[in-house]
């Protein structure tokens, strides 16, 4: 017996946020996020996205045990920039369960269908600033920071519910001993010879408050128009900033300006996956312990936000933020690093970024549906 019911209580928010738990609890390469910080996604006091959005969230049972869970998103900011009435699901888990997974997107069209809802996409959680996608290609290697994995059986599961493909997203693994240092150092020096007034620095944590704006101007600029893109907030940029204050390195955010003006950047952050792995959820005294030993190890860093503003493309831009981005891993240390996500059609980017080693090796899928 197929059961599905919105999450009303304390205890089903609970459920809901750790069944993840229960179904990964033997997958060696699945990544335990902090519980703590998946309670605050769902928080409209401490998620400024639920400003402009609402949510329901769902369970599915199977014989009074809990199978699966879901959440319907509606985030108005997004259907009032591309001007549709396209919503989301995300935060989408589930065992390998057709009729469960089948009655949780039943229960999620039902929901959009009420609010005059005529597609939705996903899997957001809880958009496309934010974690989102459903892992396709590359199952036997652990996701980087801020990227998920899932079983090889939801791809066709998500299919049998009615959904189709909307988008894919690339992720590219760097070694850096790879990195074509002596290439990209040529076609810096010509980009640098043709572009006046043009200085490339790293994030200056003692102006962080203004850096954090510039970094959005360039972001709400550069993907204006990227499939699935909706401009972050100031309130949505300001707690991202503050969520990940502690955990950046300056010299991975390398920022260029042209005329004094900030025209492009990249952002990496360090691989925390490597700690979070072996925290099991939790963020306790032993944890952080943990945390500050394991912090040291981390020898890899996902390259997430790269980004021109639209009228200095085609200037070579891209060149130097890859190579300061190499240049800083290397003197820090690192051995690896991830490129994602790119999106399937986006082929300048996925052209450069083979052309300069990246190697395609995991591939995850957005899916679309008909209320």
């Amino acid at each position: 017996m197929i059961k599905v019911i919105p999450v009303r209580t304390e205890k089903e928010l609970k459920d809901f946020i750790n069944l993840p738990f229960k179904l990964y609890k033997n997958n060696r390469y699945w990544v335990p996020p902090l519980k703590r910080e998946v309670r605050n996604l769902f928080d409209k006091m401490k998620n400024p996205f639920w400003s402009h959005a609402e949510k329901e969230l769902f369970l599915v049972y199977r014989n009074k045990q809990l199978s699966g869970r879901i959440c319907a998103i509606i985030d108005y900011n997004f259907m009032e920039f591309w001007d549709e009435k396209t919503a989301y699901f995300g935060f989408f888990e589930c065992d390998n369960d057709e009729d469960a997974a089948a009655a949780l997107f039943e229960h999620v069209r039902e929901y959009l269908s009420d609010k005059d809802i005529t597609k939705y996409i996903g899997p957001m959680n809880p958009s496309t600033n934010d974690e989102c996608a459903v892992l396709i290609e590359g199952f036997y290697t652990k996701p980087f920071i801020m990227m998920p994995h899932n079983f090889e059986y939801y791809d066709e599961l998500i299919k049998k519910c009615g959904l189709v493909k909307a988008k894919d997203l690339n992720a590219y693994y760097f070694d850096m001993k790879d990195a074509p240092f002596e290439y990209l150092e040529r076609i810096c020096s010509i980009v640098r010879r043709r572009v006046h007034d043009i200085k490339v620095r790293s994030l200056n944590l003692h102006d962080f408050k203004n850096e954090v704006k510039k970094i959005q101007e360039v972001y709400n600029d550069a993907w204006s128009r990227n499939w699935g893109f909706v401009p972050m907030t100031d309130e949505e940029i300001s707690t991202f900033a503050e969520n990940v204050k502690s955990l950046i390195i300056p010299e991975l955010i390398p920022i260029i300006e042209i005329d004094e003006v900030p025209v492009a950047i990249a952002l990496a952050i360090p691989d925390y996956n490597t700690v979070l792995k072996r925290l099991n959820g939790r963020l306790g005294p032993i944890e952080m312990l943990k945390f500050m030993y394991y912090k040291k190890k981390i020898k890899a860093a996902r390259l997430m936000i790269m980004g021109v503003r639209k009228q200095y493309r085609k200037m070579g831009l891209e060149s130097l933020l890859f190579l300061e981005s190499f240049r800083a891993a290397q003197e820090l240390g690192y051995t690896a690093g991830e490129l994602s996500w790119v999106l399937e059609d986006n082929h300048p980017t996925n052209n450069t970024t083979t052309k300069l080693g990246g190697n395609l090796y995991k591939k995850y899928r957005i899916y679309e549906g008909i209320v």
